[in-house]
């Protein structure tokens, strides 16, 4: 006994979802608008005076009409459509505003919402064109155009987008390289909203946009995409980095053109380069006194001149004109 209870429990549950769709379009059109339960209220309130004070058949009367208004009388706000089957063909498709069916005859099997609706899927672990495996997260935007193919040619079209949804997604990222789908997501983008736009349309399912929220890939892949970006920045930098060497050196070419025709001009900037050093830092340079003497290029060209003329002495002395020479012990 136990044994056939336990059996039997997952057949009645699944019947159950067959037979109550889990859209929630499809819900019990039961529940009253508040005209109509408004209606029905004055109605059953005037059936119960009437038949208490008046008249019974006239109450019962009253009330059978409360019950007729409240089964025939619907309402249908601004995004909502009504499609309605008489003895099981289709009859109308209701829009926003205030309508009536023949109860018993005619039946409301469907409340579309025409709303920008959004579904979220993913792909896990799908392969891409290079064999790198993924997930993918991503979010469609869609709304219901043709209420009456929505509610008739699919039995549930909400969960009939998430499949065709998951299964365009990884259709698309095993013939998409990983470079490429990390780079160019609004053209997986596009291609996702055509090829789901293309399996939906027959539903009247109109595809707003798709777009893909995130991309994982596996962390050792991670690594070494991290590292081959970084080996780039750095081949870069050294590419940068040479360029400007070559730069400085042509001009540093040019200068020495320009100093080799003018030394003066190379004095001068020596020893401004030399102001401009204890200027800004306030410190004392020591500079050999060789290097002084090259700075002055009038001392060095007048003391060449007088070694000309025998003037100076080998010990760099000057001789002195006219003085008798030491007689000879």
């Amino acid at each position: 006994m136990i044994d056939d209870t336990t059996d039997s429990t997952p057949i009645v549950l699944d019947a159950a979802k067959r037979l109550v769709p889990s859209n929630s379009e499809f819900i019990k059109v039961a529940t009253m608008n508040p005209i109509t339960a408004f209606l029905v209220f004055v109605l059953i309130v005037a059936a119960a005076g009437t038949g208490y004070l008046i008249n019974l058949y006239l109450g019962a009367a009253f009330f059978v009409v409360a019950m007729l208004v409240g089964a025939s009388l619907k309402m249908a706000n601004v995004w909502q459509k009504f499609v309605i089957l008489r003895m099981g063909k289709l009859q109308s498709v209701k829009g926003a505003g205030m309508f009536a069916i023949i109860p018993v005859l005619d039946a409301v099997v469907a409340v579309i919402d025409g709303r920008i609706q959004t579904t979220a899927f993913n792909a896990e672990q799908a392969l891409t064109r290079d064999t790198v495996p993924v997930n993918v997260d991503a979010i469609i935007f869609w709304h219901v155009q043709d209420a009456e193919k929505a509610a008739l040619a699919i039995t549930n079209y909400r969960e009939a987008i998430d499949r065709v949804a998951q299964t365009s997604l990884r259709e698309m990222i095993g013939s998409s390289m990983l470079a490429s789908l990390l780079s160019d997501r609004k053209d997986a983008d596009e291609q996702l909203k055509i090829e789901i736009g293309q399996k939906t349309a027959p539903w009247g399912i109109v595809v707003t946009s798709v777009e893909i929220r995130d991309v994982a890939i596996p962390v050792a892949l991670q690594d070494a995409m991290s590292r081959q970006a970084q080996a780039e920045r750095e081949k870069q930098a050294r590419v940068i980095l040479g360029s400007a060497e070559a730069a400085i050196a042509g001009k540093f070419v040019e200068a020495a053109n320009i100093y080799a025709g003018h030394p003066e001009a190379l004095q001068l900037r020596a020893m401004n380069i030399i102001y401009e050093t204890t200027k800004e830092r306030g410190a004392t340079i020591l500079m050999p006194s060789a290097m002084v003497d090259s700075m002055n290029p009038y001392g060095n060209t007048l003391a060449l001149a007088l070694a000309g003329n025998e003037v100076l002495k080998p010990n760099g002395a000057l001789k002195v004109a006219g003085l008798p020479r030491p007689a000879a012990a």
